[in-house]
């Protein structure tokens, strides 16, 4: 019988995630892919600010190529904020 090796673990020490404090400060993106029940797959772009938690974009397509992405950066402009 084979021996499992065991787990490698992370050295050294883990800061916490700091939570943004303010609005616009932090933002996230999110893919999401599934299927619809004729078997057609979809991805959806979610562009989140962390800390209202509030869906800022969300772009859906069968494929979201560079060009279609381009939309999250018109939500950056309407939000105010260029950091994502």
């Amino acid at each position: 019988m084979r021996r499992r090796r065991s787990r490698k673990r992370a050295l050294g020490t883990r800061r916490p995630i700091l939570v943004p404090d303010k609005v616009n400060r932090r933002w996230s993106l999110d893919f999401v892919s599934d299927a619809l029940s004729d078997g057609l797959r979809f991805r959806v772009l979610c562009v989140v600010d962390d800390c209202t938690r509030e869906a800022l974009a969300t772009i859906v397509d069968r494929s979201l190529s560079g060009a279609r992405t381009r939309h999250r950066d018109q939500a950056t402009q309407q939000a105010g904020n260029d950091c994502l």
